[in-house]
């Protein structure tokens, strides 16, 4: 079989060693528009949960990080001069260029061919049995392929820009600073023995305020905003010491979700796509480059079991990749929405909570618990601290009434406190006529670009002057922001109402400031009463 990669990255290059070693007569062919010493970016991280599948590939990785990465276990919170730690979250983390180097030198031992500076169409490919179209995130081959493929893209209205620094972070480390322009975030954390990435992000209403919007993006690849460079090395200069950024292709830009409906097509000829060309997860969740090497284990296994039977085989990789990439992708999302509200969450919330709210974005309390047990109990105690009980057992003053805990019973039309002795609130979805204590309804959308419409109809209940706002329907993420648009923007108690939420995930909720109650039908909250 005669294969040609497209695209020299990490994914492409490990598919190409891996395609070798399970079947040497396969003649693999790499083709790569920049030169082999070329990386854009600076570092590639790694969880360890994630890394068992590549270490039993092959050992290159392994002995990559064991050699020249750095290895860390907690996560830094830094927030209005607090410093906040939570363990169990082993890392490990390598320059990628030294990555690519050691994944360079393995695809040649095993026999592959690798072309540098050789820029190639789906068009100058045509002896080869295989197109592998690992060329990134804008791929010109699943573009050109794209009424087949049916790919679509979704635009993060944060921005994002990609440094590196001088400074040496201990681990994983978010920095969140307020300054004369608006809130700027940074995930920082080492890649070397000298050198640690340094992302930043910000909302755009900052970003333009601080005059960041004034580098042209159309300039080739390369050229770095030295203008953000110096504003960025001024505004956190107090959280790395004064040390340096260092540019790298360094240029604000909008994360892109993409997802692709099918990875591969066989007519007019076999193509398949590998890593950042077929789908993308926000780099606070998922690692791309873990995926596309993830991808590269899964295509060289089905084509060496089935080297003759390529429709077959493209399909059993599809089967065999697409669900825990769709299942990083589904745990991304309510994290890339994080990285677009935390202005909000800075300003509302004391470090301890803005912490926890962070770090159970894709996590509950009790999965938390068992990774990082003494983040989790002092959460837990910072919240009995101010309020006497645990989150579900906290009172609640709504208005004239004092509700006994967290918990709401919800039917048809109303709403009372479990344990409470008063009358139950009636709910309702338009402002009702009456002088009678009340409840908004408001239905959360099925997907975010519903959201705005859902921000008016709430704000408009809220004008009327409800007890409280009961938010239910949509998704468990369009839930989430539309509470906190009631408790955040409009002042307005919040009520989760969600038939789907065991007693962890109402706990993580309540604690996390993303609701002040939750209510179910009776059947679920009895289900609440003994901790699952």
């Amino acid at each position: 079989m005669r294969i040609a990669v497209v695209g020299g990255g990490p994914g492409g290059l490990f598919f190409a060693a891996l395609m070798r070693q399970a079947d040497p007569s396969a003649e693999v062919t790499v083709f790569e528009r920049n030169r082999a010493d070329d990386a854009f970016g600076f570092g590639v991280v790694f969880s360890d949960r994630t890394l068992a599948g590549i270490h039993e590939a092959d050992p290159v990785l392994r002995e990559a990080l064991d050699t020249h990465g750095r290895h860390w276990e907690d996560i830094e919170v830094r927030l209005k001069g607090e410093r906040i730690r939570c363990g169990g979250n082993g890392m490990a983390a390598i320059v990628r260029r030294t990555l690519l180097a050691l994944l360079q030198a393995r695809a040649r031992d095993l026999g592959a061919d690798l072309r540098f500076e050789t820029e190639v169409s789906l068009a100058d490919l045509n002896g080869y049995d295989l197109v592998v179209a690992a060329d990134g995130t804008s791929s010109r081959i699943r573009d050109v392929l794209a009424e087949h493929l049916e790919p679509t893209e979704e635009t993060a209205s944060a921005k994002f820009i990609w440094f590196g620094t001088d400074y040496m972070f201990d681990g994983l480390t978010f920095v969140h600073e307020r300054g004369p322009h608006g809130v700027f975030a940074v995930h920082g954390y080492p890649i070397s023995a000298d050198v640690s990435t340094f992302i930043v992000e910000t909302d755009e209403a900052s970003w333009r305020a601080a005059g960041l919007d004034a580098f042209d993006v159309t300039q080739p690849p390369g050229e770095s905003d030295l203008i953000s460079k110096a504003y960025l090395e001024n505004l956190f200069a107090e959280q790395i010491d004064g040390r340096r950024l260092l540019v790298n292709n360094s240029r604000w830009g909008n994360f892109r979700t993409r997802r692709t409906r099918s990875w591969h097509v066989t007519e007019p000829r076999p193509v398949v796509l590998l890593g950042d060309a077929a789908h993308t997860a926000h780099f606070s969740v998922g690692s791309g480059t873990k995926m596309a090497m993830e991808d590269a284990i899964a295509l060289s296994t089905v084509l060496a079991k089935s080297p003759t039977d390529l429709p077959a085989a493209l399909a059993d990789y599809e089967a065999a990749a697409r669900p825990s990439v769709e299942a990083i992708q589904d745990a991304a999302r309510p994290s890339l929405g994080w990285w677009e509200h935390f202005g909000e969450y800075h300003d509302a919330f004391e470090p301890w909570q803005f912490a926890y709210h962070f770090l159970s974005r894709s996590i509950t309390d009790a999965r938390l618990a068992r990774r990082a047990p003494d983040f989790i109990r002092a959460s837990h105690d910072q919240w009995q601290a101010r309020h006497g009980a645990e989150p579900l057992d906290t009172p609640f003053d709504l208005g004239d009434r004092q509700l006994p805990g967290r918990i709401m019973l919800v039917g048809p039309g109303t709403t009372i406190a479990v344990g409470g002795t008063g009358k139950p609130l009636p709910l309702h979805t338009d402002a009702p006529d009456t002088t009678t204590r009340w409840g908004a309804s408001v239905q959360a959308p099925d997907d975010e670009p519903g959201l705005a419409a859902a921000h008016t109809r709430l704000a408009e209940l809220a004008a009327a002057g409800p007890l409280l706002a009961a938010v239910h329907g949509g998704t468990a993420h369009t839930r989430a922001l539309l509470t906190e648009r009631a408790r955040l923007y409009h002042g307005l108690p919040a009520l989760l109402v969600d038939d789907t939420l065991d007693r962890d995930r109402a706990v993580t909720a309540v604690l996390s400031g993303r609701t002040d109650l939750v209510g179910a039908s009776a059947e679920t909250v009895a289900a609440w009463e003994v901790p699952s």
